[in-house]
């Protein structure tokens, strides 16, 4: 065979010849070492070359956490197709202009999500035509006079050999993104630079490796002990995708949280069932309720003996909710990690520290307006920026290519989403939110995030969105939407207000307050601050 590359199904393979019988992947019922799902894998790459889907193609997956998921994606890269990850809470539109953008060639869907599919679809003729392959789940939706192959079915007639040619670091991984404001986008990168941008590469407690067969001599097929990791968010969203790539790439375990609503009981038994190792979150949203799930059980209801590691990617986790993990797992390390779908994992918050302060990588840096890095404690605000590693650009839009990946006067390209941030005397760096949400009251810029990390201190509040409204004397005024503790009095805004008096600076104290069930959410699972301010 040829020589293996900086290249997702390469180094994948490589894990797979090195421990085939390990336990690779488990979500719900489903089992698979890693020969076994590199032999699906395989099944799915020959089906996509029976219906002649040329390399650099698009493929979109659409469906919940389960091992198809991850069959279909290793699948796609090896036959150098890429996988365009599909949100399972769009709306017909947005799937339909997806389906467009990304010029998709086949749709991997659950029969689940068969109706929005047909909603996507019902005419509109996608301008490249598209072949349907759908997963059963049980459901018994149909096609609404649509066609498609069965996931299975197109499995076994593919072969379970490789038989693949060679592939290249250049080969794309792709990841759509949501975003605050807009439809989706598609960002580009080397798979190269995905792998040590956001997977580890090959790093693990060492130096990352300098070439791909490097990675074999870090696996110990005799060692019984291994990295499991609890993949807690849809696969649909990247941080999901990277601790899943990272167990991978550990010759580690897998295992995929499959129910469709988040339970923190069921998670708590999955981590001593399968004995898991470290735990992947997204925010509060899911760390509170595991929090209050493990303060509320009896002694001895959940095993989480084997946990050495919480993390949290995608969303910060506030002061409050850190220390009640602590609390309840006073052995584990809890851990904010930072990064986004256009600059990687960047950096972390560990155990211990508090505030959205990070130790970042030395190719991450504060720029001023004319991309010049920021000096540390100088005072300023700037925009975080990290250089090397980074995307291509965003797939069809040369203009938001040149405008989140610009070249400063020295001819370094910096990926500069939007977060705000500035540089401490020790050379962490404070990120203070993005620009686009800050809230200009009476002069005055306070970023949501500040108060919202005060205001989820409030021991009867479960979750808050901060916006800006609009205030005649001040331009803006500070608001909040508030989502109450299950059993807890509801707080009023006198006493919100006093609570954070201690906390943060009068002139970013809540004047407003909407008491709501449920905090509004974007598609992609995140809270919708342009919701939140309709509220108002």
């Amino acid at each position: 065979m040829s020589a293996r590359e900086f290249n997702l199904a390469d180094l994948f393979e490589l894990v797979v010849d090195t421990v085939p019988d390990r336990l690779a992947l488990v979500a719900g019922g489903v089992r698979l070492t890693y020969g076994q799902l590199d032999e699906r894998a395989n099944r799915f790459a020959h089906h996509l070359g029976s219906l002649g889907i040329a390399a650099g193609a698009h493929v979109g997956i659409l469906a919940y956490n389960r091992a198809e998921w991850v069959e279909a994606m290793i699948g796609c890269y090896k036959v150098r197709v890429v996988p365009v990850n599909l949100n399972f809470r769009y709306v017909a539109p947005e799937l339909r202009y997806v389906i467009e953008n990304a010029d998709l060639e086949v749709l991997v869907f659950e029969r689940d999500l068969w109706p929005l599919v047909a909603q996507s679809l019902d005419g509109h003729e996608p301008t490249t035509p598209l072949h349907l392959v759908v997963v059963e789940d049980g459901s018994e939706h149909d096609g609404g006079g649509l066609t498609a192959t069965s996931y299975e079915v197109a499995l076994a007639a593919g072969g379970s050999g490789r038989g693949f040619g060679p592939r290249s670091p250049d080969d794309i991984y792709a990841l759509y993104t949501g975003g605050t404001t807009g439809m989706p986008k598609g960002v580009l990168w080397r798979q190269e630079d995905i792998f040590f941008a956001a997977m580890g590469g090959g790093g693990w407690g060492a130096p990352p490796i300098t070439h791909p067969d490097e990675l074999a001599g870090r696996l110990n097929p005799d060692d019984t002990s291994r990295a499991v990791m609890l993949v807690v968010g849809p696969l649909m969203h990247g941080n999901a995708q990277w601790v899943m790539w990272n167990a991978f790439m550990m010759a580690g375990t897998a295992v995929l949280y499959i129910d469709h609503r988040y339970d923190p009981d069921r998670l708590c038994r999955l981590i001593g069932d399968e004995r898991v190792v470290s735990v992947g979150l997204v925010g509060d949203a899911m760390a509170r309720p595991l929090a209050e799930a493990l303060a509320e059980a009896p002694p001895g209801t959940y095993d989480t003996s084997s946990l050495l590691i919480v993390g949290s990617g995608g969303a910060m986790l506030s002061s409050t909710v850190k220390d009640e993990l602590r609390k309840q797992l006073p052995n584990v390390m809890v851990m904010d990690r930072f990064g986004s779908s256009e600059s990687g994992a960047q950096g972390a918050v560990e155990d211990g520290a508090t505030g959205p302060r990070f130790v970042m990588g030395d190719d991450t840096s504060v720029l001023d307006e004319e991309l010049r890095p920021l000096t540390p404690g100088d005072g300023r605000i700037g925009r975080l920026a990290r250089t090397g590693r980074i995307p291509l650009g965003y797939y069809k839009d040369q203009a938001k290519t040149e405008a989140t990946f610009p070249v400063d006067a020295n001819g370094v390209r910096w990926s500069v989403p939007g977060d705000l941030a500035s540089v401490e005397p020790d050379g962490t760096i404070t990120v203070h939110g993005r620009g686009s949400a800050s809230i200009n009251s009476g002069g005055e810029k306070i970023f949501p995030e500040e108060v919202e990390a005060a205001v989820k201190t409030h021991p009867d509040i479960f979750d808050a969105v901060v916006v800006g409204i609009p205030d005649d004397r001040f331009g803006e005024r500070v608001a909040v939407v508030v989502r109450p503790k299950e059993r807890h009095a509801v707080p009023t805004i006198e006493g919100l207000q006093e609570h954070c008096r201690a906390r943060i600076a009068g002139y970013k104290i809540p004047r407003q307050m909407l008491v709501v069930k449920e905090i509004p959410l974007t598609a992609a699972g995140k809270p919708d601050a342009k919701a939140a301010k309709a509220l108002f």
